[in-house]
């Protein structure tokens, strides 16, 4: 059929159009982890009794809630799941559960806040309540979140080999808990750097005498201080590479002896040995996403040449 100038002009601006849902569609899988869009990597702050973050400062963050009171932190890893510990929750019931992502005030929800329901928790299969054994959960969203600068992943350490050759240069914790042990939840985001502590030191008998086993890690000092506290478990501990720019989640908030103790640093879920499991949700997300973007193009297609097509008429 033969077609007119303005059909032309037509097409050619509808085409980028289409063209940039197709870029953006494939960002969804392609976007940057661990990067602090908004700032600077941040000075020595603390949980307990210290300073609160800047907006922008943990864009991975999110606030676990439900019935909208907050439970638990958490860590986004991709535009639909979350990663966190599974102490935070009795069951696998997703009744009125959410998250906030981009949230710096529980208070006053300023205008990078994106709320999402969540679809599915996954607790870890063998995880122990007693010991604490692979306490790590995942929350599946209903709904993808869209990253901007103040919501983004954190990156993920691919296996105990990278997690050597990252060369960490700082450690940090995050969280709206307790600021004072059994206290109530604090309405700022707080950060604290902490240190990586060895196995073998935290293992001592004055210490946590043999409790820690290979899943997991120890942070924190040894004279106390710095901690995280009531409120703040399932939120990353998350160390910085200068070697890639980077952060990379290197535990999840679990569990310890009370709250900023001498000897008594937090112990947290080693991620770099939860890849595989991991893994494997990501890839059931991203074949469910994949079906729901592929439907989005045809639809895209089908009123773009119905248009086209009525204008030959």
């Amino acid at each position: 059929f033969r077609t007119s100038p303005r059909l032309f002009f037509i097409i050619s601006l509808i085409l980028p159009g289409i063209a940039g849902i197709f870029s953006s569609i494939k960002n969804i899988y392609t976007e940057c982890c661990g990067q602090q869009l908004t700032l600077d990597p941040p000075k020595r702050f603390r949980i307990i009794g210290g300073n609160s973050a800047l907006e922008g400062a943990w864009p991975w963050q999110v606030s676990i809630q439900r019935t909208w009171r907050h439970i638990c932190g958490g860590s986004i890893i991709n535009h639909l799941w979350i990663m966190t510990a599974s102490h935070c929750f009795k069951n696998s019931n997703n009744y009125k559960l959410h998250v906030m992502a981009g949230l710096r005030s529980r208070h006053k929800k300023g205008k990078h806040v994106q709320y999402r329901s969540v679809k599915r928790v996954i607790l870890h299969e063998k995880f122990n309540e007693s010991t604490y054994d692979n306490d790590v959960a995942l929350l599946h969203l209903h709904h993808p979140l869209h990253f901007t600068k103040h919501v983004q992943p954190v990156c993920i350490i691919e296996n105990e080999m990278q997690e050597n050759q990252l060369n960490f240069s700082s450690c940090y914790i995050t969280g709206w808990g307790s600021s004072i042990a059994k206290g109530t939840f604090v309405n700022i985001l707080q950060e604290a750097e902490v240190q990586l502590i060895d196995t073998r030191t935290c293992n001592q008998r004055d210490w946590y005498n043999g409790h820690v086993n290979d899943n997991m890690v120890c942070a924190g000092f040894d004279k106390g201080g710095v901690d995280t506290c009531q409120g703040d478990s399932g939120g990353p501990l998350q160390c910085y590479s200068r070697d890639r720019e980077r952060f990379y989640l290197y535990g999840v908030t679990s569990h310890g002896h009370g709250c900023a103790f001498p000897k008594k640093p937090g112990i947290y879920t080693r991620a770099s040995r939860y890849t595989v499991w991991l893994r494997e949700a990501r890839t059931r997300s991203v074949s469910g996403a994949s079906v729901t973007d592929l439907s989005l193009i045809k639809l895209i297609l089908a009123l773009f040449f119905s248009f086209c097509m009525n204008l030959l008429v």
